[in-house]
């Protein structure tokens, strides 16, 4: 059977999602997200990630870092709670889960990585926690059965090392890679790339045509997966908070390029500039 043919996002379809905050909000109202990663070398990745999230509108953002050398507060950030990650685990209770931006793949990124898959909350899977996944059929295994959400938002050569085939072949047909991979993970999948494809759990396919090369630099992985957790925490379904984040987030990027800044783009003004859109969006 042919695949179908992937529906193109349309703003006012994802910005549909969104809800106005009652009067009386508070911050209880708008979900925990915990970030688990930054191994040494890595703490931005994870860092990112939890920026995106605060500044998406979660109400309340841990981030769990690996690093021996981890720092206690993030100055450009001290609303972000930091851990170390073994802690941020046990002790964060979160509305959903964060784990791969710059996670590393050592035995305490595996073992991190393994007692997420036991938690019975939405996870966002991103960078090493896909590459650790694709390395071992147990914790791929773990993923499947699992009964909350997942979204996992593999590049290309993530994609390859999953499906156990090479770049080209998943270039070569991406619709049919991003339905394999939701299908083999149980999960909701964004393939990254020039016209990004969201397949969703229940095998509808989605073209997102937003975003420019510009975005091709550091850390814009990072900012993804926060926003999207941001969305979940929001209590958006995981369907929802994938294809509302990935139109967002490349959204973002063509408000940056309007502005003669696609050369040196940066992730964090990305999220700057997500805020403003999702705030433009937004019924007020």
């Amino acid at each position: 059977m042919a695949n179908p043919r992937p529906t193109p996002i349309a703003r006012k379809q994802v910005a549909a999602f969104l809800k106005p905050r009652p009067a009386d909000s508070n911050k209880g109202m708008f979900g925990t997200v915990t970030v688990i990663g930054g191994s040494t070398g890595m703490v931005g990745a994870a860092l990112l990630a939890g920026r995106a999230a605060l500044k998406l509108g979660a109400g309340c953002v841990h981030v769990g870092l690996l690093a021996d050398n981890a720092p206690v507060v993030d100055v450009n950030q001290p609303e972000l709670m930091l851990h170390n990650a073994g802690d941020a685990l046990k002790s964060t209770k979160p509305s959903v889960l964060v784990i791969g931006c710059g996670l590393g793949q050592s035995p305490a990124a595996q073992k991190v990585l393994y007692d997420a898959l036991l938690l019975d909350v939405p996870l966002v899977l991103d960078a090493d926690a896909l590459n650790l996944i694709a390395l071992r059929p147990d914790l791929r295994a773990m993923l499947h059965m699992r009964k909350a959400a997942a979204v996992c938002t593999p590049h290309p050569g993530e994609a390859a090392r999953l499906l156990a085939c090479k770049v080209e072949d998943i270039q070569k047909d991406r619709p049919a890679a991003a339905l394999a991979l939701a299908k083999r993970l149980n999960a909701s999948v964004v393939l990254k790339g020039a016209g990004s494809l969201c397949a969703t759990r229940d095998g509808k396919l989605h073209l997102n045509q937003t975003g420019n090369p510009g975005m091709s630099s550091a850390g814009m992985g990072d900012v993804l997966s926060g926003i999207i957790a941001a969305l979940i925490a929001q209590r958006l379904t995981a369907d929802e908070a994938l294809l509302l984040g990935v139109h967002l987030h490349g959204a973002a990027g063509d408000e940056l390029a309007k502005q003669q800044a696609t050369l040196g783009m940066s992730a964090t003004e990305v999220t700057e500039w997500a805020r403003w859109l999702l705030n433009r969006w937004s019924p007020q």
